[in-house]
């Protein structure tokens, strides 16, 4: 099971992709009830080298001085804002300053080894937002519908494997190259044999969920000089199993069918909005379905602003 979805503006212009989304993924919540989440591209507008943190803390004000301390050592900008609070657990999205992209991941490393700290992305270009529960009330428990931008990719997850949590939600990101994400219905059979190799390159894992190997798997290709749409030809061909994968990057998504077509993805597009999803009633939500099309076995769909 679990749903994904896609949509990007071709007039590279900002638009309610949050309100899309929640359309879009609340059509497939049949496909997935334990959890839900929006990768949500051009709406920030973060000044070059500044990020934006989530960051889930036990509802313990210890906890949170030593995340303030933490980053107002490293960062020249602290700014904070309460965006979810609950019985157990606080989130606060934080925004920083760094001096490269590559001080981020071991910040991170650093904020999670903090007792009752855990971050859950750090991102310049999209915003991360991910929860249990159901589409429905994740998009009101933050916002979601008021959410901007050009693109963006969201799912809705039925867990086969690890935890039901905020942090093991989708998307996924891979911090080796800055603000990819993916989303992923199925299972990849040969999770170490793609995993293997990423690692000795220096790739470094947080679970044992698929979606965050493939994430890896993409951005290593991108990095390499592949372009999104060859790096989704070469999923094909290197990644077994059952799978669709969306996969979204700073100026586009794009997704890949596995050979047998074992998992369903369609798309649809007009002169203004192309969109992808797992079933046609959640394109139905954003724009003229006339002419859907299914993704074949083994095909890749991308688009590119």
């Amino acid at each position: 099971m679990c749903g994904i979805a896609g949509i990007i503006y071709k007039d590279k212009k900002t638009h309610k992709v949050g309100k899309s989304l929640t359309s879009m993924l609340e059509s497939l919540q049949h496909r997935g009830p334990d959890s839900a989440g929006f990768a949500i591209y051009g709406g920030l507008n973060l000044p070059e080298n500044n990020y934006q943190l989530n960051i889930e803390i036990k509802d313990n004000s210890e906890a949170l001085n030593q995340v303030k301390t933490t980053l107002t050592e490293i960062s020249s900008i602290f700014q904070e804002e309460l965006i979810k609070s609950d019985e157990k657990y606080n989130v606060y999205r934080c925004e920083i300053s760094l001096n490269n992209y590559s001080m981020l991941k071991p910040l991170i490393r650093n904020l999670d080894e903090l007792d009752d700290v855990q971050v859950l992305n750090g991102s310049h270009s999209f915003e991360m937002i991910k929860d249990i529960g159901k589409v429905k009330d994740i998009a009101k428990r933050y916002n979601v519908t008021k959410r901007t931008g050009t693109h963006g990719i969201g799912h809705t997850r039925f867990a086969t494997e690890s935890g039901i949590d905020r942090y093991h939600a989708h998307p996924y990101q891979s911090y080796i190259r800055p603000d990819i994400t993916v989303v992923h219905n199925g299972q990849i059979t040969n999770y170490w044999k793609i995993r293997d190799p990423l690692e000795r390159k220096g790739h470094i894992f947080e679970t044992l969920n698929d979606t965050e190997c493939i994430v890896h798997y993409i951005a290593d290709k991108l990095n390499q000089g592949y372009k999104l749409e060859e790096v989704l030809e070469e999923a094909v061909k290197d990644l077994d199993g059952p799978f669709s994968i969306l996969v979204g990057t700073p100026d586009g998504i794009g997704i890949a069918k596995d050979k047998l077509g074992l998992r369903p993805g369609v798309m649809a597009e007009n002169d203004d909005i192309f969109a992808i999803a797992s079933e046609e009633m959640s394109l139905q939500d954003v724009l003229d379905t006339d002419h859907v099309e299914q993704i074949a076995p083994g095909e890749t769909r991308s688009y590119t602003l």
